[in-house]
């Protein structure tokens, strides 16, 4: 790649700020001046400007997982909240970097992060079955009889469709540990609408293989694409 067009996919400015960062003998790849060509790796390169260390993502895709915390939307144009995508460095915000999937605004937990277009799609398709688990927390005490209509299947009224759960567990009667294989719009919520019930804070706790048990809420990390799937 491009010594150019390699800065401009770590969101370091336009061909034309990158031209006359490198003029300027601004910019460092490894400790050394850049050469002309940077070849794509896995692994992110170590970027310098003006002496500072910039956050660099490897080439030439590359998977994030947050831990994302309430009230923040998972969109690039948000409307009531700030942007999931304004917890990334600054560099990174306006690079084509899409949700997989997406979580509500007040639903906290995994969400990946990715340049990956294919994966995303197969990560998506509902023919996959990609398993996603979920901690509901219940504004009604309940009992087992909500865990068997979740997994015998109920009623979806407005897409006039049943869908069922792959697992529901009680952890305590408020609290539902609820494992799906679909994703549709609020799904988990309207799920428990249906049995007459409400969910006061949903969290996704596994997407697939990824948990995020070891970030903090609104913390994020670069993973390998073997730790997606």
């Amino acid at each position: 790649m491009n010594i150019i067009k390699y800065l401009q996919s770590q969101g370091i400015g336009s061909r034309k700020v990158c031209q006359a960062l490198l003029a300027g003998n601004r910019v460092q790849i490894n400790g050394e001046m850049p050469p002309d060509e940077i070849a794509d790796t896995a692994t992110p390169q170590r970027l310098t400007l003006d002496g500072e260390n910039m956050p660099t993502l490897p080439l030439p895709h590359f998977y994030i997982l947050l831990n994302k915390p309430a009230n923040f939307e998972t969109s690039h144009k948000p409307v009531h909240y700030p942007s999931v995508f304004s917890l990334l460095p600054k560099t990174w915000q306006n690079l084509d970097i899409q949700a997989v999937g997406r979580l509500d605004a007040d639903t906290t937990g995994v969400l990946l992060l990715t340049n990956d277009g294919k994966l995303n799609h197969f990560l998506t398709t509902p023919k996959n079955h990609i398993v996603k688990t979920y901690v509901a927390t219940l504004k009604h005490p309940a009992d087992e009889t909500l865990c068997r209509q979740l997994t015998d299947g109920v009623l979806l009224h407005d897409d006039n469709e049943t869908v069922a759960a792959l697992s529901a567990q009680l952890r305590t009667p408020s609290e539902l540990l609820l494992k799906i294989d679909s994703g549709k719009y609020h799904q988990v919520r309207r799920m428990i609408a249906a049995c007459s019930n409400r969910v006061v804070h949903l969290q996704r706790t596994a997407f697939g293989k990824l948990t995020a048990d070891d970030l903090p809420q609104g913390a994020w990390r670069i993973i390998q694409k073997e730790e997606v799937i």
